[in-house]
Formats: structure tokens, C-alpha cells, sequence
């Protein structure tokens, strides 16, 4: 509302003067001398503002769709114990973001040399200053959102899980790789690991709320498509990119000399390992995953009705204390 009383009444008042309510909701630094069919951008400090505003967006969003959209459809299949309300709106919320996130990340990469994971072009014409504008938007709105999810970790908004400390280490690690991948301009690597992540934790969260609806054998069903997805995802693709980092880096070719010294060869004895040490430690927390993921397929196959491993002991003290509740007020 800010930005459009001042669209509608500054031309009056001060004409000529920007919108200063602009660069929280727009990404900024567009590159005049770009064509204006293939408008690029450039960073700068305000995209520290659009950051913030959309982590203070994101926490509205994470409301309105764990209380307002997720409470009501999890009440509708017979769900009322807090805890799992909970849960349910949590994996409501990731669905949402991760099929989205997913699906811009795919469309994105439609458009860059990158596509399907074309790794000689992270690095053919390095350094990439200037960005396409969706890519900007895309990067930046990730980047609020794991800011936003480290807040509600740390402060405990969300009742910790067993694997709360893999969580928090996942988080660091992430926000390692976005930040330093923005600021040395290798967009083009993190919107590939970007999108290694997206697409197989939205076929998580669905497995998820297949299993609190009670819809257990569509849920095993799911729960196979998601171990595919999270093979290839996270760990074929993954190790691509950390074979690219460690192969490729160095590329040279006839016309074109990755990393030559007029554009920072300073950078080459430790720039490898400052990618490759984080994208490693990101592959050895899904490792870690991966285990919890065959101990929930294993279960399955033994019983269709399964839990959420990664959901802590505390679920079942709310649901005692609700189930006490119930009886008394019965």
C-alpha cells in the first residue's frame, strides 16, 4: 500500500523522486547498457533491503499457510492433536514453497547455458557480473527464505526435531554456499545446487502429508517416487557438481581461458576448495538423510502405517496430554 500511495501521489508532490518503498518489494541495479530484450542486473547494498523485507514476508506467508490454509484441511481428515497440526502445517508450507521454487528454478535454468546441468558453463566466462532478472529474484528470494528458516530454528519457533543439530548445520551451510556464491558471482552453480534441493523436498513434504492424512499406501507410493528423486537430486547431481568444482575449474580451451589472470587468477589456489569444502559437507548431511530415508522405506515394506522419523518424541507428550484432555472433557 506504501508503494502504491507513492506511486499515485508523489508525481504531484515530488515529482521526479524515486520510491523508496521500491527496492524492498523490486529488485534493484538494472544495467542500462543491457538490451532490452535481455535485460541484466548487477548487485549492490539494496538487495540487503530486499533481503529483509522478504524474511519479514516469508514469516507472514509461514503463518498464513500453516494456520489459515494447512489447520482447517488437517482438521477435515480427522487430525486434531496439536503436535501433528503442527507438523502438518509445517509440511504444507514446504510443499508449497519447494513445488513452486522448483518449478521457477526449472524454468529458470531453461533459460542459461546451464541447462540440465551443463557444468562446463559455471565456469566458461567466469566471472558472471551481470544476471538475469529472474535469476536475481530467484537467488535473492531463496536466500530470505533459509535466513528466514534459520530464525525460526534457532529461536525454537518450531519444536526441534531428532535431527535438530544436522538442521542447524544444513542451514549454516547453505546460507555459506548463497551468500558466497552471490558475492564471487557464481549464480549459475548456486541456482544448480538451488535446484537440486527444491525438487526432491517437495516430494518429502508430500510423503509427509500423505502419512498424517492417513493415505498409507498412496503415501509408500510417493515415499518411492521421493527416494528417486533424492538419488538423482541430491546426490547424483550433487556429486556432478563437486566432479565439475574439482575437473573443471581449470578449463581452458581455444578460445577461452577460465579463471585468466586478467580476471583474478589471485583467486584460483583456494577458490576450489572454499566451493568444494561446503558443496562436501552438504553431501555428507544427506548422507546422513539418506539413512533416515531407507530406514523409513525398510519400515514400509514391513508396515504400510509409518512415522515421521525426523519428528521428535515431544509429538507424542502433546499428544498424551491432548489425548488426556479429550477424555476429560468426553
Amino acid at each position: 500500500m506504501l508503494y502504491i500511495n507513492w506511486e499515485l501521489l508523489a508525481p504531484y508532490i515530488a515529482p521526479g523522486l524515486s520510491n523508496p518503498i521500491a527496492p524492498l518489494i523490486f529488485i534493484s541495479y538494472p544495467i542500462t547498457s543491457s538490451s532490452p530484450d535481455d535485460p541484466r542486473y548487477a548487485k549492490g547494498y539494496l538487495d540487503l533491503v530486499f533481503l529483509a523485507f522478504h524474511i519479514v514476508f516469508y514469516s507472514f506467508l509461514r503463518q498464513f499457510v500453516t494456520i489459515i490454509l494447512c489447520r482447517p484441511i488437517a482438521r477435515h481428515f480427522g487430525i486434531k492433536k496439536q503436535g501433528k497440526l503442527d507438523r502438518f502445517g509445517e509440511q504444507g508450507y514446504a510443499l508449497l514453497y519447494f513445488t513452486v521454487m522448483g518449478a521457477w528454478g526449472f524454468r529458470i535454468m531453461g533459460q542459461l547455458p546451464t541447462w540440465w546441468y551443463r557444468t562446463e558453463h559455471f565456469w566458461i566466462g567466469y566471472p558472471h557480473w551481470q544476471m538475469k532478472p529472474e535469476l536475481k529474484r530467484y537467488f535473492l528470494m531463496h536466500a530470505a527464505y533459509w535466513c528466514q528458516q534459520l530464525i525460526v530454528l534457532l529461536l525454537r519457533l518450531e519444536k526441534p526435531r531428532k535431527d535438530y543439530n544436522e538442521l542447524i548445520a544444513h542451514h549454516f551451510v547453505t546460507l555459506w554456499l548463497i551468500g558466497w556464491g552471490y558475492l564471487t558471482n557464481l549464480t549459475l552453480i548456486g541456482h544448480a545446487i538451488y535446484m537440486s534441493m527444491d525438487i526432491p523436498d517437495a516430494f518429502l513434504a508430500f510423503s509427509k502429508l500423505l502419512n498424517y492424512m492417513g493415505w498409507h499406501r498412496l503415501k509408500v507410493v510417493s515415499l518411492a517416487v521421493f527416494l528417486v528423486a533424492w538419488t538423482y537430486f541430491r546426490h547424483y547431481l550433487n556429486l556432478v557438481i563437486l566432479w565439475s568444482i574439482w575437473s573443471e575449474f581449470d578449463l581452458i580451451d581455444e578460445s577461452n581461458r577460465v579463471w585468466a589472470p586478467e580476471t583474478g587468477a589471485w583467486l584460483v589456489w583456494w577458490m576450489k576448495y572454499q566451493m568444494l569444502f561446503p558443496i562436501s559437507l552438504l553431501q555428507m548431511l544427506n548422507l546422513f538423510w539418506y539413512y533416515l530415508v531407507w530406514r523409513v522405506v525398510i519400515r514400509s515394506l514391513r508396515d504400510v502405517e509409518v512415522d515421521d522419523v525426523r519428528s521428535d518424541d515431544e509429538d507424542d507428550e502433546d499428544d498424551k496430554d491432548t489425548d488426556s484432555k479429550d477424555s476429560k472433557e468426553d
